[in-house]
């Protein structure tokens, strides 16, 4: 009793042109694309413009009352006036 007989499928590649498309999402740029051995790398980087970055807002605090509250700006231009 020997072994069963193996069968082989073999689907070679196609000796035409592709074309695949991608669509990227928002701010996002290719940097750089190559094509070795057949395989294509790209490189992608995401570019926020200033506007949607996120940004860093100082929080400054009042000046503290002998009751211990905090007076804020709006306040002291008011009692000032």
């Amino acid at each position: 009793m020997g072994a069963p007989q193996k069968t082989y499928l073999h689907r070679g590649l196609a000796e035409r042109d592709f074309e695949r498309r991608f669509q990227l999402a928002d701010y996002v740029v290719v940097t750089e694309a190559n094509l070795v051995n057949g395989l294509l790398s790209i490189a992608l980087k995401r570019e926020l413009p200033e506007a949607l970055k996120p940004r860093r807002i100082e929080i400054g605090a009042g000046t503290p009352l002998i009751e211990g509250q905090v007076q804020g700006k709006a306040e002291k231009a008011a009692k000032a006036a």
